[in-house]
Order: structure tokens, then sequence, then C-alpha cells
């Protein structure tokens, strides 16, 4: 049973507006009771590898869909994903001649933060904003977009079927990779407190293996801080161009007080035209107080920007941008910049452009994302020879 009591008196960030907090306490109490959905060793296990990248002797590859959807829970959408992901850490090996940690977005990534509670609906209606399915419904519609509790109970059951997939392909890797494991953005609370299991030093949340709090949740007097304090997971933070590098040093201070290599992992999204600017005073800071930290590039998140007629789209250019930025930035402040967190799909989707922004009009035939867009299977491959290109020219130097 979940060992974290419902708390009403830390902020609690993009939460969505229930309309029934009676459900919401129900749902909760059900979710607790259900079993766990990675255990202990698992999760050890992962905090192991990590701590070999916060140490600099391997590299991370992080990546999947911006948000999972319920229909595709099923084993061969769900091998497709994970081949892909052994696809980019095969040939982040066999480049680097280093072991790779595979991290899947998948199993549990149902919910997102949204900027604004409310979006136009294609046929003008104002509904609430998509926040994933454990929230509420794709469809534009004004009673399907009303935040569902219940939802997070078939949220708990599509990652349950993704994880007994993932599972099956543990015993079929390639050789020389690890498994990959699992992960998602800890956003929802009731649904993250009611999976915590065990109690004090053995606590891990069961939701998951590896889970990120984002950029708009990462206050440190919040509840989402404070829900990954009280448990052994590696977990991630999102830092934007906001953040300074005191801001950097609270963290570390609150989620890996003890300096556990492998614990805490900065996924760093600030665009390409902020990162050098922005990041290399965080790298010192974190480097001087000798904290062991993973350090990730999420290319993705900092540069999206939305066309003329509204598609929220990303320039390849200027994600490749971000990646070759991050590398020579984290090497050169004394950092080891660990690899990649990137937002992306097997399928032949096109939602993010080749242009540049005014260099032309993006088209997009293909394009599924139910959120934010996705690199495809060719741009995850340019994203990923990007990231060891800049690392073999580092080298050099």
């Amino acid at each position: 049973m979940s060992s974290l009591p419902h708390s009403t008196t830390l902020p609690a960030l993009q939460q969505p507006p229930w309309a029934d907090d009676g459900v919401v306490d129900e749902v909760e109490r059900r979710l607790a009771g259900l079993p766990p959905l990675t255990t202990p060793g698992e999760i050890m296990m992962l905090r192991d590898r990590l701590a070999a990248v916060a140490r600099g002797s391997a590299l991370v590859l992080q990546g999947g869909d911006c948000v999972e959807r319920f229909e595709e829970s099923a084993s061969g959408t769900v091998r497709r994903k994970v081949r892909q992901l052994y696809d980019l850490s095969a040939l982040m090996r066999d480049r680097a001649g280093l072991p790779v940690v595979t991290v899947g977005r998948m199993a549990g990534q149902y919910a997102k933060p949204r900027t604004a509670p409310m979006e136009r609906a294609p046929h003008g209606e104002l509904v609430p904003s998509f926040r994933g399915e454990a929230v509420n419904s794709f469809v534009a519609d004004l009673r399907l977009r009303t935040p569902d509790p219940w939802r997070m109970i078939t949220a708990y059951n599509c990652a349950r079927l993704v994880l007994d997939t993932v599972r099956e392909t543990w015993q079929e890797g390639p050789p020389g990779l690890d498994p990959v494991f699992v992960s998602h953005e800890l956003l929802l609370l009731p649904y993250e407190r009611a999976l915590r299991r065990g109690v004090a030093t053995t606590a891990h949340l069961a939701s998951t293996h590896f889970g990120w709090i984002g950029e708009r949740t990462r206050d440190p007097g919040g509840a989402h801080v404070e829900l990954m304090r009280s448990t052994g997971n590696p977990v991630g933070v999102k830092l934007g161009p906001g953040v300074t590098p005191w801001d950097a040093l609270e963290l570390v201070a609150m989620l890996n007080p003890e300096r556990i290599p492998g614990r805490l992992t900065f996924i760093v999204r600030m665009g390409a035209d902020l990162i050098t600017e922005a990041l290399p005073s965080i790298i010192r800071k974190v480097r001087d107080a000798d904290a062991p930290v993973v350090w990730l590039c999420d290319p993705m998140h900092g540069n999206t920007f939305s066309t003329t007629d509204g598609i929220k789209t990303r320039s390849l250019p200027i994600i490749l941008r971000e990646i070759e930025q991050f590398v020579h930035v984290v090497s050169k402040n004394g950092g080891w910049p660990g690899g990649l967190h990137l937002e992306m799909t097997p399928d032949p989707v096109t939602e993010c452009t080749p242009l540049l922004p005014g260099q032309g009009v993006p088209e997009f035939p293909d394009y599924r994302s139910a959120c934010d867009p996705r690199l495809n299977a060719e741009q995850a491959v340019m994203a990923v020879e990007m990231f060891l290109s800049a690392r073999a020219q580092i080298r050099k130097e």
C-alpha cells in the first residue's frame, strides 16, 4: 500500500481541475491497492547504470512519445518503439565505445502539463486543453475534455500492458545492451502517491523506473519535489533557461543530499538560442559542489514554435544545433555530456520541419502527435549522430 498520505499543504502545480475531490480520493485509494508496476530490484539496477554515467564512463539514450495514447498499448506497437530505442543505443555504443543506458518515455507518459487551461477546438468551440489520456480525451469535445479521475485507473492498466511487453524484450535485445527501462513525467500526484511503496529509506515509486519533474513543477518547495525526496528512484529534473546555479544547488540538496551517483539527472531544455549563455555557470557550480549529476540534453522543448496556421513544430536544424552546443558547453565547463532525451517515434511522421523558422512554409502531410512534435526515425538517427560527432570533435580539441 501507499505510505505517503494525501497532502494539501504544499503547492501542487499543473494538477487538473478535477470536479470532485472525493472521486479523486477514491481513485487514489483504489490505485494504492493495486500491485506495483516496477520492482525495487529493477529500480536499483537502473540507478547503478546511471551511476556510471554520472562518473563519466557511460551514456544515456532516453526517448519516446511526447504523450502516450491508451490505444498504443498493444504488443506490436510497443515492440516497434523498443526496437527504435535499441537501434539508437547500439549506434551510440558502437560509435562511442561506451556502455549505453536505454530509457523509454513509456508505460506512464499519459499526462502533460499545459500552458493554457483552455484551447480552441477545430470546430471553433473553446474546450479544456488536452492534458493526456490519464486526465481527459484527445477528442476536442467539451464533455470528453472534462477531467475524469477514473482515467488514472485506465492509465495504470495500460502501463502494466506496456511494461509486460517491455520486459519480454529484455530477453530479446541486442547482445551487449542492457534492458530498456521505462520513465515518465511525474505529474499527477494522486497517481504517483498511490503507487509509492515501502517506508523510510526503502521507499520507491512503483509507477516507473525513472521519473522526471518538469520545468513547470520543479519548485523545491512544491509537492512534486517533496514526493521524490521520499523515494529512492533515480529522478530527473528539467532545467529551462530561467534556472540559476543556486536553483540547481538547491535541487541537489533536496533530491540528492547524500551525493549518490545515479540518483539525480538534470535534463537541460534551454533552447538553442539560450543554452550557451544560461548553462555554463550552472555546470561549474554543480561541479564545484562535487555533486554527481547526470547531464542530459533535451533539444526539443526549448525549440517549439507555431506556424502561421497554428501548427506546433520544431526545426530539425535548431534541434541539432542545441545538441552540438550542449556537448561543447558541458565538456568545456568540467561536466560529462551524458546523452540525449528525445521526443521521437519509429513512425514516418512529418512533425518536425527540416526548415528554419521563416525559411519557407513547412508542410506536415503526416502529423500524428497528440501533443508536441516528435522526431521521426530518420531524424532521431540524425540527432544521435550529431551528439556523437560533437563528442568526437571535443575529444580532438
